[in-house]
């Protein structure tokens, strides 16, 4: 399937032109009809019995899991479904085995959800070593050469900056990890949905994502893990192979092989399954075709609004080492206001404020954080066009 076949599929108005897909991505009518099969012809658990809806279920469930597997190169590790990235992330705070004077290196710039969750540990004695980017937002990774000593016990940095676009390089801090004998874990939220992610190439320890911004619903996510090192999150449900209450000192479970044990409970079973063909429509689509559409949007975009006074881009002002995540302002105007501008004015849908990365805001001086365009596949020229004569018509209120 071409990129320009695809647009029939996303349902939202044709006279709004959503560019907030940093935040939650739109949903193609192929993933929202997997999801209601589910609930209308096969509804039913998964691995509770052997009646034939619930034989129908496991086996898509299961399906899910191997799509996604694949997808980011990710069959020789354990692939847990998750409710978004955040939870992931803290799933592996959670169930490590920290001791004071482990040590923890991240960066300023990351999303709340690969921050607070190492932040919180600082209560156990662990250290947290939180590494400044160079300019454009790139990070050095001789500051990680520095940073990352015998001691460390993790590393954890997004993969794309969700604020500047920025495209780190995780392959050669991975191999700087991998020397000190530290794990990393990689933020993947702004990276998966957007172009070819290898977990094994990369060769990190955990990759992080979320189903709703790569066409998937919301309330679905992914932890990939080389090595299951880490213990559940919760316990319950499904996710033993057995129970004993013959020995009081111990804990009376044995856990269950695989993805299972980390999946307490009725998982999201139709989330999953739209995740699955998610997956499936973008191989469709081919990620390096979804890559290079989005590289001729950004160069533009970049340079419609580098040429217009007054307005300040954040990150990276070319396409080496970006994606589609352009943040902006115009003059001293609150980004909010010009959100709501470009709503009212010319149905353009953006994300403005601090995009829960308040210590990068306070890094680059931004008070009210920034205006953010996140393009998509589903985006066009003609929309981009519009956004920089848009930003323009509002800087002349400057």
């Amino acid at each position: 399937m071409k990129i320009e076949d695809c647009m029939a599929d996303f349902q939202i108005p044709r006279h709004l032109h959503y560019m907030d897909s940093a935040a939650t991505s739109l949903i193609p009518e192929p993933v929202i009809a997997s999801m209601n099969e589910y609930d209308l012809q096969y509804r039913a658990n998964v691995g509770r019995g052997m009646h034939r809806l619930t034989r129908v279920s496991t086996q898509r469930y299961q399906d899910a899991h191997d799509w996604v597997s694949s997808f980011i190169g990710g069959k020789e590790g354990t692939t847990v479904f998750t409710k978004n990235t955040t939870e992931a992330i803290n799933m592996v705070a959670a169930g490590m085995d920290w001791q004071p004077g482990d040590r923890i290196v991240t960066t300023i710039a990351e999303h709340h959800s690969n921050l607070l969750p190492w932040l919180r540990l600082r209560q156990k004695g662990v250290e947290v070593v939180i590494l400044q980017p160079g300019r454009g937002g790139i990070l050095d990774p001789a500051i990680f050469e520095e940073a990352v000593t015998a001691d460390t016990k993790l590393v954890a940095i997004s993969h794309v900056s969700n604020v500047l676009g920025t495209v780190q390089p995780v392959r050669e801090i991975a191999a700087i990890c991998k020397e000190r004998g530290a794990y990393f874990l990689v933020d993947g939220a702004q990276s998966i949905p957007h172009f070819s992610v290898n977990a094994q190439n990369i060769g990190c320890d955990f990759l992080c994502f979320s189903g709703h911004k790569m066409l998937g619903p919301t309330g679905t996510g992914v932890l990939w893990m080389k090595d299951a090192v880490i213990y559940p999150f919760m316990v319950g449900g499904g996710m033993v192979d057995d129970v004993s209450l013959e020995d009081a000192t111990a804990e009376g479970y044995s856990l269950a092989a695989g993805y299972k044990r980390y999946e307490a409970g009725t998982p999201n079973i139709s989330g999953a399954i739209g995740l699955g063909q998610a997956v499936k429509y973008l191989e469709s689509l081919g990620m390096d075709a979804i890559f290079r559409h989005e590289q001729k949007l950004t160069e533009s975009l970049l340079a419609g609004l580098a040429g217009i006074d007054n307005v300040t881009i954040y990150g990276q002002e070319d396409l080496k080492n970006r994606i589609g995540v352009v943040s902006f302002n115009v003059g001293r105007i609150h980004p909010h206001e010009i959100a709501y501008l470009l709503d009212e004015r010319a149905a353009i849908l953006v994300r403005s404020g601090d995009h829960c990365c308040v210590p990068l805001m306070k890094h680059l001086g931004l008070e009210n954080g920034t205006v953010r365009a996140g393009l998509y596949l589903y985006n066009t020229l003609e929309e981009v066009d519009l956004l920089i004569e848009t930003v323009e018509e509002i800087a002349r209120m400057v």
